[in-house]
């Protein structure tokens, strides 16, 4: 019998609106059980590597994506790695329901900024952070949520600052995830203009409104220094200046229409000014705020400070200089088109010569483990508590420029990973349901199971050493998969 899943989706929400929250919960895992794939089928869609180092499709997901599943290899098995890119880069056309199943049911993500100030603090945190790894584990739009990571990080907002919790719903939608594959322009305008950027580093009060005013410089610096043209990029303590100038005026209501955003002109520097060489003539208001983006987002040194942070995210820890420029010319020519340059990216030599040298920060380890293994989850503190406990919580690192890429910050939580590798495997994580046996059924025969689910997660052969160590597990499923998920070759991808 054939199921309409638009109109079972449809059907579906109304059902689960009349649920208590456990019901509910038990209710979105029986219909992504039921209509997320055919559960019969699954041993004709696991594939494994059967190369010494990692396979070209599994390090292509690997990258783009939160970790491969069965679905998703098969996909790029069948289709190919450029079908699969480019229908990724069109997200919109990418039925996305059942993870929309999983989210649509915070209430919070819905809210006004206003709205939101209704809720309690631990409400709007954890809706963020559920949401945020939910999307992450079950989302068809895997490199729009890989964007998104890598956007959040780079115009970071902690929400443990001021009001910043209340207005971070708002800029994860209207900023990050709207532009995240758009122009970089259009990214930074709308963050700049967002009361979660003007509330974390106090643009709303750079306020101009009598002669000897000195404006507040705070946003202005983390703009040129981390959002744009980067600390080496070339700009002066007087661009500084003159762009915290130009930014001025930006307030947010704080009773009526509470949380909006508006220019005050009285609030403004209306004088000429001076930003890396360009003159912005006297009178031009709000639009001085304008040519003050369009004048660093269009600057060489911000083509290439934001393709080398893509590098280092997608490709390498030490960017070359040829990849940099090749990149910064794409993105100079469509004038910050992320599209366009993350597709001459994973078309570059270096993207596939560079496999297996990257260590997953915690949350890419904690989901593609998650979805590696087929888990069905809620999201719910058990869960994401091992985010803290690793370090990598979304949106409470403390400073502006976001969670780092680097190796050295993470090897302290190693420990963490470990636990939550076996915890994990043994199914002993709250709100996380497992299913080894099935998986490891339609791995293939017993007496490779263990070579046979490495190369399954791994994306390539055991070593000899390997081998060992995984032959004095091969009686226990969940030890292997512990094992496994915190070695040293899943920590890298």
């Amino acid at each position: 019998m054939k199921v309409d899943r638009r109109a079972f989706c449809k059907a579906g929400g109304a059902i689960l609106g009349t649920l208590s929250l456990s019901a509910c919960e038990q209710a979105i895992n029986e219909i992504d059980s039921r209509f997320g794939g055919d559960s019969d089928d699954l041993s004709e869609r696991i594939l494994v590597a059967n190369t010494v180092q990692v396979d070209d499709d599994h390090h292509f997901l690997n990258r783009l994506s939160f970790g491969p599943t069965p679905a998703s290899l098969a996909e790029i098995k069948d289709g190919g790695r450029e079908s699969w890119l480019e229908r990724q880069l069109r997200f919109d056309s990418i039925d996305d329901r059942m993870a929309q199943l999983r989210t649509h049911r915070f209430e919070s993500r819905f809210a006004s900024p206003g709205d939101c100030f209704d809720f309690r603090k631990e409400v709007l945190r954890a809706d963020l952070v559920r949401h945020t790894l939910l999307k992450a584990i079950y989302s068809e739009r895997q490199l729009l949520e890989v964007m998104v990571n890598f956007w959040s990080d780079h115009l970071n907002i902690n929400i443990e600052k001021g009001n910043c919790v209340y207005y971070k719903t708002t800029d994860d939608l209207d900023v990050i995830r709207k532009h995240a594959l758009g122009k970089f322009s259009d990214l930074i305008r709308t963050s700049a203009t967002g009361a979660a950027m003007l509330e974390y580093l106090d643009g709303k009060d750079n306020k101009i409104e009598k002669p000897g005013d000195a404006p507040n410089e705070n946003y202005a610096r983390e703009l040129l220094e981390l959002h744009t043209l980067g600390v080496d990029g070339g700009y002066t303590q007087k661009d500084v200046y003159e762009a915290a100038r130009c930014l001025s005026g930006y307030r947010i209501r704080e009773k009526f229409g509470k949380g909006k955003v508006f220019f005050d002109p009285a609030c403004h520097d209306d004088g000429a000014k001076l930003v890396l060489g360009q003159v912005i003539p006297a009178g031009g208001g709000e639009a001085d705020l304008d040519r003050l983006i369009q004048i660093v987002s269009r600057h060489p040194s911000t083509a290439r400070y934001v393709c080398t942070k893509l590098i280092r995210h997608f490709v390498m820890d030490e960017p070359t200089d040829p990849l940099i420029d090749s990149l910064a010319k794409v993105f100079l020519a469509g004038e910050g088109n992320i599209e366009a340059v993350l597709r001459k990216l994973f078309n570059s030599k270096e993207f596939f010569e560079n496999r297996g040298n990257k260590i997953k920060r915690p949350f890419r380890f904690l989901v593609s483990a998650v979805r590696a293994v087929g888990a069905r989850t809620l999201a719910r503190e058990p869960l994401y508590a091992y985010l803290s406990s690793m370090g990598q919580e979304p949106f409470q690192h403390p400073t502006p420029d976001g969670y780092p890429e680097e190796t050295l910050p993470w090897l302290g939580s190693l420990l963490w990973r470990w636990n939550f590798a076996f915890g994990l495997a043994a199914g002993q994580i709250e709100s996380v349901e497992v299913d080894l046996e099935r998986l490891m059924t339609a791995l293939g025969p017993e007496k490779n199971s263990g070579e046979l689910l490495f190369a399954y997660l791994n994306g390539r052969k055991p070593t000899k050493e390997e081998r060992l160590c995984l032959g004095r597990h091969k009686r226990d499923n969940a030890e292997l998969f512990g094992l496994i998920l915190s070695s040293p070759a899943y920590q890298r991808y």
